[in-house]
């Protein structure tokens, strides 16, 4: 805007604002009003950028703004905070799977260390298997009446169709008992290992399933470790062989009855297992006392105490709630991972149980024994990634 004025050697302010008139023929040029008390010398372009400032803000119009500057929150995170938090999800999440896996190999490892214990000096295996169930049996319906774990809803349907899992589950377990009771830990867990193989052998011959070629392969070291550990086995029992083998075989068909029966069920992890101790709990209880029986357990009690003393007591005590608590943990981690990764750290958990027994029970063992049960472990740890 470009206007005239008269200029003088003084133009006070206070006189300039009251007494300003505005021309209006010409919007685009004012003049501004004449003082009395000055004296034109020279006309003088001014540049004038706001009008409002010297209170001609009733001409001025509206105008619309070249360029606009917008703040827009953008729709898409931040990709440096996403990256943050899935690296932070991951090593959380990596951190739980490893306190799953510590805690369950410590557990599994006192467990069999109390239960040796215990069978040395009673050997009882029928009731000992029992107390394990019952002990497990009574802290979870405690944990259920006192709402520290919710309790499951479960239906008759429900326990029909988990009664030959618990029955499997049963003989698997009594079975493995007995042959701790007669053998080494070390060489139960040897003969163990060598489950995968029943396992392909009874889905292949009884169901059907077929299997890739490497699978196949992975069972000739595992046949062929347990073997050598079996020949070289200084302290050789055959029902403890046995025992161990039978173990195998009820495992896999409990695993094959709780794959088909149970899934899409509601009662999964910590509560599954619990229903599966109570119901196993039912089902051997009245096998133990025919096959044992309480006169027998009372005289081999007071032996063992005698022998041991109090601390017979608290070793039975352990194993029983050790025994229940390692499944627990088992249960709750195969909930967390893939069944690939479970199998791989079921494979480490029997080198610990193994190296572990050897080592406190001084357990004698020859070099190609020790290279029997290493070639076994290998086979299972090949099966497991043919397995996928």
């Amino acid at each position: 805007m470009i206007c005239s004025i008269k200029q003088s050697a003084t133009l006070p302010t206070s006189d300039l604002l009251p007494q300003r008139s505005v021309v209006k023929q010409n919007p685009k040029f004012l003049s501004l009003p004449s003082v009395s008390k000055s004296v034109i010398t020279t006309k003088k372009s001014l540049c004038i950028s706001s009008i409002q400032r010297l209170g001609f803000s009733e001409l001025s119009k509206p105008r619309k703004p070249i360029i606009q500057c917008k703040a827009v929150e953008s729709d898409e995170p931040n990709s440096s905070a996403i990256d943050d938090l899935q690296t932070k999800t991951a090593a959380a999440q990596k951190m739980k799977i490893s306190i799953y896996f510590a805690t369950w190999w410590a557990l599994n490892v006192v467990f069999n260390i109390y239960n040796k214990k215990v069978l040395n000096a009673f050997p009882f295996p029928w009731l000992t298997s029992t107390l394990s169930l019952a002990a497990g049996s009574a802290i979870m319906l405690i944990s259920w009446v006192l709402r520290v774990a919710e309790a499951p809803k479960t239906d008759l349907e429900f326990w029909k169709t988990l009664f030959p899992v618990a029955l499997a589950h049963t003989i698997g377990h009594v079975a493995a008992t007995v042959s701790m009771s007669k053998v080494a830990v070390s060489f139960t867990h040897i003969i163990k290992s060598a489950e995968p193989a029943f396992s392909v052998l009874v889905s292949r011959f009884l169901l059907g399933e077929s299997f890739p070629m490497p699978v196949y392969l992975s069972l000739v070291p595992i046949i062929g470790g347990c073997g050598l550990a079996a020949l070289t086995e200084l302290n050789f029992n055959m029902i403890g062989f046995m025992g161990a083998m039978i173990s195998n075989l009820a495992f896999v068909f409990r695993n094959i009855f709780s794959k088909r029966g149970m899934s899409g069920k509601s009662v999964s992890g910590m509560n599954y297992y619990a229903c599966l101790s109570i119901l196993s709990l039912v089902i051997l209880t009245p096998f133990a006392i025919a096959v044992e029986g309480p006169q027998m357990w009372a005289i081999g009690w007071e032996n063992a105490v005698a022998q041991i003393g109090p601390n017979f007591v608290w070793w039975v005590a352990a194993q029983s709630v050790f025994y229940h608590l390692y499944n627990q943990v088992s249960y709750m981690s195969l909930d967390e991972i893939s069944p690939l990764t479970f199998s791989i750290g079921n494979t480490m958990k029997r080198i610990s149980v193994i190296v572990s027994s050897i080592i406190i029970f001084r357990t004698p063992v020859q070099p190609v024994n020790a290279l029997g049960a290493a070639i076994a472990i290998l086979g299972t740890f090949l099966y497991s990634q043919a397995k996928q």
